[in-house]
């Protein structure tokens, strides 16, 4: 065991090297200097970055305005990308739903709506063993495309430090084109009808949620414009359409290869990304992890599962953002829609006490994870809505606010998830998850109507800036 230093070490993107990293070392007889994982780092770092320090920044100042509760974060995709994924049709589909989520927040919320994508670097998965068995075959667990591949061959197995690459090529041609058709006005929210909603057409989708979509997208576009007619200029704090990017930080030498400093800017940015997080299994105190992540000047999320004391959580927020820093900290719960009231309050309650400033955000899928009868791992739309307003109410009652939310999902018709149409025996239809159970395009649709509709009873918070 790793005794705990009263005072943090001097910080360099390399610091976490002298912590443990435990299981989630994917590398354990291929680094050190003049390996192949030393090489690959190498190249990484003379590569240019997928991000800016200036997309950083402003997605901190928008993040520390969902703080004040003028803002809300909407945080969705996939369980684990893969690169095979990186496709024109498969990239839109994913920004198409979060666009149309958004939108439905905007309307039913009266807030403007933070969009970051799980996507563009969530490559790495954290597995709870190093090895798989299967009928007898023992090989490395799959650890994400930015380590290895899922299918269960020796080939496709091995831990290849260059993947690695391919991940930071794909991340960039990823990012490329989410831009360009952000830019293009793909994500224009004055015209929600030129959006490809093909999707609405779908046997899956109930004629109700069809009709209150496409009412709510017509109502809002019928506002924006009467808005605009008489010179009104704060709507433009409603419909900009920024998009952001996040992943889990897991493999660190990743990670650290594109940390750096920038011209006249204080501190070191990842700029593998916009928004890295910590997941609950990698926020141990003295681990190589949190480490890593207090020297980031990029606002960060930490997940928290149910074991999360208030200590625990007062000392993470103290490791993780010393200065108190407005929109640098995101506290992800996951408690599980049966631990939430019992788990979070105290929680909650230690973070107001003393002063913290953090965004809640509330992550109702990895709490909720079940597995069938025929081994088919699982999640139900019902307990995931079960701890979105279990969440909102705690938090609420203890003097704060539920500020965002954060997804897995697809705007792929899957049966990953049971709930909204769909049961146990609907889940071999399209399972195409390579980890864990997503939202399909109907269960992600009527969340945000859920959720919409709670935020709306909260007062609509007045616009700045104007």
């Amino acid at each position: 065991m790793t005794q705990r230093p009263e005072q943090p070490l001097a910080w360099t993107p390399d610091s976490w090297r002298n912590r443990p990293l435990g299981r989630h070392a994917p590398y354990p007889s291929l680094d050190g200097e003049g390996s192949e994982v030393d090489a690959v780092t190498r190249k990484l770092s003379s590569l240019p970055p997928l991000v800016t320090s200036w997309e950083v920044e402003r997605l901190k100042a928008l993040v520390a305005d969902a703080q004040e509760d003028r803002r809300f974060l909407l945080q969705g995709g996939d369980c684990a990308e893969t690169l095979d994924d990186c496709q024109p049709g498969i990239i839109a589909s994913k920004l198409k739903i979060l666009l149309q989520m958004s939108l439905v927040l905007v309307h039913g919320g009266k807030r403007p709506v933070i969009r970051v994508g799980r996507l563009a670097g969530q490559y790495a998965k954290p597995r709870s063993s190093p090895e798989e068995v299967r009928d007898g075959v023992r090989l490395p667990s799959y650890f994400g495309d930015l380590v290895n591949r899922a299918e269960f061959t020796e080939e496709a197995r091995r831990l290849d430090p260059r993947a690695m690459l391919a991940a930071y090529s794909h991340a960039a041609m990823t990012l490329n084109f989410v831009r360009s058709l952000v830019e293009g006005g793909f994500a224009d929210m004055h015209h929600p009808e030129q959006w490809d909603l093909a999707f609405l057409s779908r046997a899956g989708l109930s004629s109700d949620l069809r009709a209150e979509y496409t009412h709510t997208s017509r109502a809002l576009a019928e506002s924006l414009r009467f808005m605009e007619a008489l010179g009104e200029r704060t709507v433009d704090h409603l419909t900009r359409v920024e998009f952001f990017t996040s992943h889990e930080g897991l493999n660190l030498r990743y990670e650290s290869a594109q940390t750096r400093r920038v011209p006249r800017r204080e501190g070191h940015y990842n700029l593998t990304t916009h928004l890295p997080w910590l997941g609950d299994r990698t926020r141990d105190l003295d681990g190589a992890h949190v480490e890593y992540f207090r020297g980031l000047q990029n606002t960060v999320g930490v997940k928290l599962g149910p074991s999360a004391t208030p200590d625990d959580t007062l000392r993470l927020v103290e490791r993780l953002d010393p200065a108190n820093t407005p929109g640098k900290l995101l506290l992800i719960t996951r408690m599980g829609s049966s631990r939430v009231e019992e788990r979070l309050p105290a929680v909650a309650e230690a973070v107001r006490r003393a002063g913290r400033r953090v965004l809640f955000v509330c992550d109702p899928m990895h709490g909720n994870t079940t597995t069938t009868a025929a081994g088919v791992k699982t999640r139900d739309l019902g307990d995931i809505l079960r701890e979105i307003e279990s969440t909102f109410d705690v938090l609420e009652a203890s003097g704060t606010h539920l500020g965002g939310v954060h997804f897995e999902l697809t705007g792929e018709d899957v049966t990953e998830c049971t709930g909204g149409g769909l049961g146990e025996g609907d889940l071999d239809r399209n399972y195409a998850s390579v980890c864990d159970p997503r939202l399909n395009y109907r269960q992600a649709l009527e969340m945000a109507f859920c959720i919409a509709k709670r935020l709306g009873r909260r007062p609509a918070p007045a616009v700045h800036g104007t």
